[in-house]
C-alpha cells in the first residue's frame, strides 16, 4: 500500500508498504528502517524545535524535528523495531529560496536532527540535504530502498 506523508506528518509502514513525501525544501524528510523486522517510518517535519510553539506541538508533534523524531521512534518500537538495527536516512533541509534566507530553517532542521541522533546514540547512514532543490522521497519498507526524485532525475540514497 502507498502512504503519502504530508507536511508535518508521519507514517509507519510494514512489509509491502511504500511511504512517499513530496516537495522537501527546507523541511526534513527522515526515514527510519529496521531491515530485520521490515518496519519503517517516514517523517516530514517543517520546523526544528517544538518549544517554538508548544500549543502547536501538542496538537501536531510531527511538525517539529525534535518531537517528530521521538514520535517516529516510538511508533517503530511499538511494532517491534529495535534501536540497534535502525537505519536512518535524511533528505531536504535545504534553502529553496537561496542561501541568504533570514531564518535558514533548513540548516536549523538539520542541526537539530544531528544533535538528537547523537543524543540517542544513533547514526545517520545516508543523506541528501542542503542546496536549493526540492526532493521527493519514495521509501519501500520491505527492501529499505529509498529513491529520491530531484529535478526530474532519480537517485538512490
Amino acid at each position: 500500500m502507498i502512504h503519502t506523508v504530508g507536511v508535518g506528518d508521519l507514517a509507519i509502514g510494514l512489509a509491502g508498504d511504500v511511504l512517499v513525501t513530496h516537495a522537501l525544501g527546507s523541511c526534513l524528510g527522515l526515514v527510519a528502517h529496521d531491515p530485520i523486522a521490515k518496519i519503517g517510518g517516514l517523517l516530514h517535519a517543517m520546523l526544528p524545535v517544538s518549544r517554538l510553539n508548544e500549543k502547536r506541538a501538542a496538537e501536531n508533534p510531527h511538525m517539529f524535528v525534535d518531537s517528530g523524531f521521538m514520535s517516529l521512534l516510538d511508533g517503530l518500537f511499538a511494532l517491534g523495531a529495535q534501536k540497534q538495527r535502525l537505519i536512518l536516512k535524511a533528505a531536504g533541509c535545504g534553502s529553496p529560496l537561496g542561501e541568504n534566507m533570514v531564518f535558514d530553517v533548513g540548516r536549523r532542521n538539520y542541526e537539530i536532527l544531528i544533535k538528537i541522533i547523537e543524543k540517542n546514540s544513533l547514526g545517520l547512514t545516508a543523506e541528501s540535504v542542503g542546496g536549493s532543490v526540492s526532493r521527493t522521497v519514495h521509501f519501500e519498507v520491505s527492501s529499505g530502498r529509498l529513491a529520491l526524485r530531484i529535478g526530474g532525475r532519480e537517485e538512490l540514497l
